[in-house]
């Protein structure tokens, strides 16, 4: 509907019956939001990268700018190498992770999972819950941990 108004025709309203988000995420090659579950299978895969014991293996589950504000540490890791410096001493207590409490939303190119974790140390046996989030952008083909903490 247009109205003529101060000397020109103006759109009064417009409706459309795409929302443009999936329009915008279509044309720029970005995934659609993808299912609850999908986004909690995620942890596997940082999960399965700690069960390694490789530092190098873990930092790569991060993307080019990550956020990393470890449960242990008062110091942000804000790059590649300072995230695995991190797990080189984090990984010597043989950590296995697993989710108690889980709740997730997602967007067209990012997903966030924001809960409870337990982790089972195995070198000690013992057990420390904490909380966490994980903000997961889609990045060169894959999705990687943006924010962690």
């Amino acid at each position: 509907i247009y109205k003529f108004e101060d000397g020109q025709w103006k759109i009064a309203h417009h409706h459309s019956s795409m929302m443009p988000e999936a329009q915008l995420a279509a044309s720029s090659g970005a995934p659609a939001p993808i299912p609850d579950a999908e986004v909690r299978s995620l942890f596997s895969l940082w999960n399965n990268a700690l069960a390694t014991l490789d530092p190098d293996e873990v930092a790569k589950r991060y993307s080019k700018a990550p956020c990393l504000l470890p449960t242990v540490s008062d110091v942000p890791r804000t790059d590649y190498d300072s995230i695995k410096a991190y797990f080189v001493d984090f990984l010597k207590k043989e950590p296995q992770g697993t989710i108690l409490e889980s709740y997730v939303t997602s967007g067209p190119d990012w997903c966030m999972d924001d809960g409870i974790y337990e982790f089972t140390m195995g070198a000690t046996g013992d057990k420390v819950k904490a909380r966490y989030s994980f903000i997961y952008k889609f990045e060169d083909g894959q999705w990687k941990i943006a924010h962690h903490h």
